[in-house]
């Protein structure tokens, strides 16, 4: 897929390019209900014939990470872009915690997808807590289903963060189930099985990522690295491994280390190795 090919494709032309089956890429406790990163994140977008993509991410940060890229070039093309973060990432900070930073993080996703032109939703799960049950289950097949998706995107099984695998096991198996009539019955079940695809990683154990899709992102790199600055609480601050960084602490009225609102000045290299070739 490029740039040039996803300019022309409308959904129609998509449903029917992956009518067989549904090119099921993915192979294939009670959680509560999702809590909102912005009101709208929730509603279907219109039947327009656009795509519906769906990407999951265990954390607010990683959907934007690994396919804030892709995700800006779709939103560009008036394609319908949803990035949802299973956990609230509640403690992915070395120096805050709890329900203060959930609500910091589901900020800072909000602002990175304006930036993007995507939308963002957070799930009302503690972070480091993720568990592949029935209960979860559900509930990504109702945040599919609401989207209508075409496209799910998400993590590899095979990860070392355990909520980064069970978002994995947890969208595999939706694959199927979004589809079922009686399965969440509540939330309407899809007509047609979508594309369900793995984002980039670099694990090589049991097997590593082969690329079936690739997309070049250079059209909207500074866009996607203007989104990520916006989280700082993992991108300036260091997130759960960050460390106390003085320089953070001379602006007046800064809270020591919990809060930063430095970003790097224009020009300048951001705090984080860019890789170009994720998308």
């Amino acid at each position: 897929m490029s740039p040039q090919g996803t300019t022309q494709m409308t959904r129609r032309g998509f449903l029917e390019a992956t009518a067989v089956g549904g090119a099921v890429a993915a192979a294939g406790g009670e959680a509560p209900a999702p809590a909102q990163a912005s009101a709208a994140s929730t509603l279907a977008p219109p039947d327009d014939g656009k795509l519906r993509i769906v990407v999951f991410g265990a954390h607010p940060d990683d959907a934007e990470i690994r396919a804030g890229g892709i995700g800006a070039l779709w939103a560009g093309l008036g394609h319908h872009v949803q990035l949802v973060s299973v956990t609230n990432g509640d403690i992915g900070h070395f120096a805050m915690a709890g329900g203060a930073l959930a609500q910091r993080r589901t900020a800072e996703v909000a602002a990175a997808s304006k930036v993007m032109g995507t939308h963002s939703l957070v799930l009302d799960i503690h972070d480091g807590e993720l568990e592949p049950t029935l209960a979860n289950r559900r509930l990504l097949t109702r945040v599919i289903r609401q989207w209508g998706a075409d496209i799910v995107i998400g993590h590899r099984p095979n990860d070392y963060h355990p909520d980064h695998r069970y978002v994995g096991v947890l969208m595999q198996d939706s694959a199927y189930m979004v589809g079922v009539p009686f399965f969440c019955p509540d939330a309407p079940p899809l007509k047609r099985n979508p594309l369900f695809l793995y984002s980039h990683d670099y694990f090589q154990r049991p097997n590593p990522f082969r690329a079936d899709i690739v997309v070049a992102i250079d059209p909207v790199i500074d866009k996607k690295v203007e989104a990520l600055v916006l989280m700082e609480s993992q991108f300036v601050e260091g997130g759960a491994m960050g460390k106390p960084n003085p320089a953070l602490d001379d602006r007046p009225g800064a809270t020591r280390n919990a809060r930063a609102s430095a970003r790097p000045s224009a020009g300048a290299s951001p705090p984080w190795p860019i890789r170009t070739a994720r998308s």
